[in-house]
């Protein structure tokens, strides 16, 4: 009986760090890729670096051109973009 309480405080230890720590960073980051799969043109973002401009075109290799500015448009990494402040709506097909 000695033996199984040795054993069964560490995998309780490793349950409720998994639940309190692992599980809640997976979501987020699950949340954030899908967040940024779905950037399109018209956007308004906000960058890691504060960067608040408007999707002016999304590229295939990860990337996107952001207008900061009128007539000033940046390169940005997609998985840079911290959150998303006005969404367009989607086109009529």
């Amino acid at each position: 009986m000695d033996t199984l309480g040795q054993l069964l405080f560490p995998l309780l230890i490793i349950a409720i760090f998994y639940l309190l720590v692992f599980r809640p960073q997976q979501q987020k980051v699950k949340a954030h890729a899908k967040m940024v799969s779905e950037l399109r043109r018209g956007d308004q973002v906000v960058t890691q670096g504060g960067l608040i401009g408007k999707v002016t075109k999304v590229k295939e290799d990860n990337e996107l051109e952001v207008e900061v500015a009128q007539g000033v448009k940046v390169r940005v990494v997609q998985d840079t973009i911290l959150r998303v402040v006005s969404k367009t709506e989607p086109a009529e097909k």
